[in-house]
Order: C-alpha cells, then sequence, then structure tokens
C-alpha cells in the first residue's frame, strides 16, 4: 500500500488519475490491471477510485478529505477549519491515516501538538495559531484525552513537541494532567505529560504543567521544573542526584545547579543509566546560561562523549547541522570555542 507523502497535491493526484484512463485506454497491461484491481471502469471517476484504494482510502471523496484536512491543519486556517467540522464533525477525531510521515497515523488533536516537527524537513520551527486549531477541534468533539487505546494523550503529546499553547488549551478543557502513556508507547514508555516535557528539554510546557498542578514524581522532575528542595534529602539515590544535574542543565535551572552541585554532585558526573551529561547536554541542547554555570563550577569542556567521542562544543556543532540551529546554539559555541582544548576543528562557514 502507498503513503501519501508529508505535503500532497489534490491536482497533482487528479493529474495521476487522467494519466491512469488514458494509459488504460491506450492498452497499457500495468494501467488496465490497476483499474481491474478495484472493478473499476475506465473512466476518470474509476481512475480516481483506483488511486484512493492504492493509497488505503476506500473512496476518492475520503481520500480528498483527508488532504484537504492535513492541509488546513498544516495553515493552522481556523476560518476553514471550522466550515469543515460543522459539516462533518467526524474530522475532529477520526484517525488520519496512511501518512508516510506518521505511518501509525495520528489524531487530529496529536497532529496539531506535533505541528512545531516538521516532518517534511526533518527541523523544529517556531509556529503560531496551534491554541485556536486545537480549540476548534475540541468544540467539535475531539476527546481531549485521546481515544481508548491511544498510546497517548494530547497533552503527552504536546509535552513531547513542546507547544505550551496546545497544552493550555488542553489543560483548559479538563485534560488528565497526570495521565500516563501506554508501556510499549514511544517517547517515555508509561510516562506523564511532565516527565516527557523534562525529558524532551520542553521547558516552557514544563511551567505550564507544573502551573496547573502536575504531581512531581522524583528528584528529576523536580529538578526540571526548578525547585528541588523537598527531594534534596538523605536517601535519594546518587544516579537520581546526577540525573536532577542533567535535567537542571537542560532546563536552565541555574539555582537547582547550585545545589546540587553543593551537595556534592559531580559537576562532571555521568549518568550510568541514560549516559547524559551536565555539559554536554546543555551544549548539545543550546542552554548558555547553563554552559556558563557549569564551567564557573568547574566542569571540564573537553570530556569526550564515550558513544560519540565528541566533545561538548563538537555536539553543539553537530545539532546545528543537523537543523537545530538556534541564537542559543551559537552563544554557545561563543562560550565553548575559547576554552576548547580538545583540538575540535573550527566551525564550519
Amino acid at each position: 500500500m502507498l503513503a501519501l507523502p508529508p505535503r500532497p497535491d489534490l491536482d497533482q493526484l487528479r493529474t495521476l488519475a487522467k494519466e491512469l484512463v488514458r494509459a488504460a485506454k491506450a492498452g497499457e497491461p500495468p494501467a488496465v490491471e490497476r483499474l481491474r484491481a478495484v472493478s473499476a471502469p475506465m473512466r476518470l471517476a474509476g481512475a480516481q477510485l483506483a488511486i484512493a484504494r492504492e493509497y488505503g482510502f476506500p473512496s476518492w471523496a475520503q481520500l480528498k478529505r483527508d488532504v484537504e484536512r492535513r492541509e488546513i491543519l498544516d495553515a493552522r486556517d481556523v476560518d476553514r477549519l471550522r466550515a469543515i467540522l460543522a459539516e462533518e464533525p467526524d474530522l475532529s477525531w477520526t484517525t488520519m491515516e496512511h501518512w508516510g510521515d506518521h505511518p501509525k497515523g495520528a489524531s487530529p488533536l496529536g497532529y496539531v501538538a506535533m505541528l512545531r516537527y516538521d516532518t517534511a524537513r526533518g527541523k523544529w520551527r517556531d509556529i503560531d495559531r496551534t491554541a485556536p486549531v486545537a480549540r476548534a477541534l475540541i468544540d467539535a468533539g475531539a476527546p481531549v484525552n485521546g481515544r481508548p487505546g491511544d498510546p497517548e494523550t494530547p497533552l503527552i503529546t504536546a509535552a513531547s513537541y513542546g507547544d505550551p499553547d496546545v497544552a493550555r488549551v488542553l489543560i483548559e478543557a479538563g485534560a488528565d494532567i497526570d495521565a500516563r502513556a501506554s508501556d510499549d508507547a514511544g517517547g517515555v514508555p508509561g510516562g506523564t505529560a511532565l516527565l516527557h516535557a523534562a525529558v524532551f528539554g520542553m521547558t516552557a510546557v514544563v511551567d505550564v504543567l507544573i502551573a496547573a498542578g502536575a504531581v512531581v514524581h522524583g528528584i528529576e522532575e523536580a529538578a526540571a521544573a526548578g525547585d528541588v528542595t523537598d527531594w534534596l534529602v538523605e536517601g535519594t539515590p546518587p544516579d537520581a542526584r546526577v540525573r536532577a544535574l542533567v535535567m537542571a542543565a537542560q532546563h536552565q535551572r541555574l539555582d537547582v545547579i547550585d545545589r546540587l552541585i553543593a551537595a556534592r554532585v559531580s559537576v562532571d558526573a555521568t549518568d550510568p543509566a541514560f549516559g547524559g551529561h551536565p555539559l554536554r547536554t546543555a551544549a548539545s541542547d543550546g542552554r548558555p546560561a547553563s554552559v556558563r554555570r557549569l564551567l564557573d563550577h568547574g566542569a571540564d569542556p573537553d570530556l569526550r562523549d564515550p558513544e560519540t567521542g565528541l566533545t561538548p562544543l563538537e555536539l553543539c556543532r553537530t545539532s546545528r547541522a543537523e537543523g537545530n540551529d538556534t541564537s542559543g546554539h551559537a552563544e554557545v559555541e561563543a562560550i565553548l570555542a575559547p576554552v576548547n582544548g580538545s583540538g575540535a576543528p573550527p566551525a564550519p562557514a
């Protein structure tokens, strides 16, 4: 079965149908077989049906509808969205299927929560107007906590992809703040929205969730939230404290960095479970304030990642080259370049 590309073009699909009709009428065996496979006549409507079935849709109308729905969501065109939802409310909750960049399908709310990541280009981006789109979907009947059997709620998706506006809309609509992903979900299996936002460095969503009363379950989440007062106690495992320092560096919680290091957590410790390292994490994620503070505490800028062999400076440059180029990464590079003594090559022009 074929999968639709991230940026489908209905006109192109119509052209393909016309070409299929012409080829079938000319007696070309592959074209004839494609029409016979769906018992379709050698007319445009038959060719459109054949193409729709090849993409997994029962009819051309449903293929057209799904392509239009995604186009509207991508454009965040609220007026057009409300118009089609008034005619077909089920478009607010039926799964978006047969897309090459979402092979497991996506709910419309979940899809909007993921829009910060451009799947067509493989890059993160800043976008607006996701909140009114999410609100329109909910008003039309989209279940705020997802459908039974979904691996994660829309709020968890918004936390993973870092959209605080969608997160606020979902919370205002009554989303379960402390719901957990399924044990076989991607991201953080069994994790709450807060844990997802913490692990993926989505500080703005962490702040939204904490303000809404999300439950903190450990020193790692507390560090991401910016307050380890109730967790930095005797009996807190040493590896959890290291992970907390990594989280504090990732979310630029400078007071937490100071408190953990004052509590004798080594500034250059590596998390034995997941391999996280405070300075390398801060550099890779473009967190200049954390990089400065860790260097002030004596972090070694030349310590290489045991898996990749890269220094913090090299990790920063690699992240930029992969499409995560932000002003934060540029600032981190400016901080680390003068103190880097490992012979890392200069930044590319």
